[in-house]
């Protein structure tokens, strides 16, 4: 049997299909979970998609780490399942502090959309295996809070600890602190970053290009290293 990889939807997820049909496309099992549910329904992973979850209202993410599904959420990542939180999933993941440091609006106060270049820094967690340090990937990138903020003594303990998993390259959207996409716990199951792996999972519908050289799939390889975690450890 193939992996199950659970979807949280809540009020204002945009994403939740799009990460599904990634889910699918790397050849796990896709389960809808909603906000409101109080399990996980077995499943042996967790995406929070992008989106506007209660509308960004307080800030974004501050009202989903209410919602019942996140107990158990926390609880199985703190137990080592692989969670992965993009965009608005990876805000979540900060309120709800699985993650350290804090999402702030752009900072030039504008939403932005864009194919974004990213550098592998860490192929070692539960959704980064598939992938080399070091290497460059392109998914799009669309946030107006995506600002990644942290103490110094944060930041330097994700530097050391190899906790940072994506960085910007040739340019910083939004101003993020020493250009960090993506960061992970200290185990390593648990990542957050602000780009669509989703959006880039295929060909003729991600950001490819034959002149660049890429293929429009660079973001199939988070679910894919997430089977393969899962599959190393069954």
């Amino acid at each position: 049997m193939s992996a199950r990889i659970g979807v949280v939807t809540f009020p204002g997820s945009l994403d939740d299909r799009d990460a599904a049909r990634a889910v699918r496309l790397a050849g796990g099992e896709a389960v809808s979970l909603w906000h409101a549910d109080a399990g996980l329904r077995d499943v042996d992973a967790v995406v929070l998609p992008g989106g506007f979850s209660y509308g960004d209202y307080l800030r974004a993410g501050a009202i989903s780490r209410f919602a019942p599904i996140m107990d158990a959420v926390v609880d199985a990542a703190r137990g080592g399942m692989p969670v992965l939180g993009i965009c608005n999933g990876f805000q979540v993941l900060t309120e709800v502090h699985l993650l350290p440091g804090s999402m702030i609006k752009n900072n030039h106060l504008h939403f932005v959309c864009r194919d974004q270049t990213l550098r592998v820094e860490n192929a070692e967690t539960a959704w980064t295996s598939d992938f080399e340090a070091g290497q460059e990937i392109t998914i799009p990138l669309k946030n107006q809070d995506g600002q990644y903020v942290a103490d110094e003594h944060t930041l330097d303990a994700l530097e050391a600890e190899g906790r940072v998993v994506f960085r910007y390259v040739d340019v910083n959207p939004n101003g993020s602190r020493r250009d960090i996409a993506g960061i992970s716990n200290e185990r390593g199951n648990v990542v957050g970053l602000m780009p669509h792996p989703e959006h880039a999972v295929e060909r003729g519908y991600g950001p490819d290009s034959v002149d660049a050289g890429r293929s429009g799939t660079d973001g199939l390889g988070f679910f894919t290293s997430a089977l393969s975690a899962l599959l190393a450890k069954a």
